[in-house]
């Protein structure tokens, strides 16, 4: 078994390398992109999917949420990259993310893909409502990110958006105290966030 899981890593590690930087290059020639630096996004997407790989591997997570966690992380390396570079997020990377994270979740059971599309359209309304109501605090682009986020973290447990969006709002608060003269993404927090919390909630935490 270790076998395994150490060739599940080194597999998902170097796969997820290559995507990375397939990411770069996507991430250049889309409309309202952004040129990024290579190394972050392939050491970034290479340690995610290794780490996915490697709990499958493990039985640690369930093999059928294999493709939403390859899918997520390739999310979360685009999303905060370009968040990061340019402070925004393109309609180019939030249309195609939330079909990709849909089909990544169509081998789920019917009920708990029934689940994580009823969170993806909770979690996109809660945030176009908090848009709404105070435009400068949170952007459009966070608001088009979030069916794609809702739906993995509703279908692994209910609780799951509520958390993210915490954890991802202590990040924001963390890095404004440290760094008060500096505006900060809502981005890239709750991509990490997300991250987090669907893997530690489909490994039972």
């Amino acid at each position: 078994m270790i076998r395994d899981v150490v060739l599940a890593g080194l597999a998902g590690g170097g796969a997820g390398a290559l995507a990375g930087l397939a990411v770069r290059a996507w991430l250049a020639r889309m409309r309202r992109g952004a040129l990024v630096p290579v190394g972050p996004c392939a050491l970034l997407l290479a340690a995610l999917w290794a780490v996915a790989c490697v709990l499958v591997a493990a039985h640690r997570v369930p093999a059928v949420w294999l493709p939403a966690q390859l899918v997520l992380g390739v999310l979360v390396v685009a999303g905060s990259a370009v968040d990061l570079a340019v402070g925004r997020l393109p309609d180019a990377l939030t249309g195609p993310a939330a079909l990709a994270v849909l089909a990544a979740l169509i081998p789920l059971p019917p009920l708990t893909l029934g689940a994580g599309l009823l969170g993806g359209v909770v979690l996109g309304g809660v945030l176009a409502a908090v848009h709404l109501a105070a435009p400068t605090a949170l952007g459009a682009g966070d608001v088009k990110l979030a069916p794609s986020l809702g739906a993995p973290l509703a279908a692994a447990a209910w609780p799951a958006p509520v958390l993210a969006v915490v954890l991802a709002c202590l990040g924001v608060l963390a890095v404004g105290l440290a760094r008060p003269a500096q505006s900060v993404p809502f981005g890239p927090p709750l991509l990490v966030a997300t991250w987090v919390i669907l893997t530690v909630s489909l490994t039972g935490g």
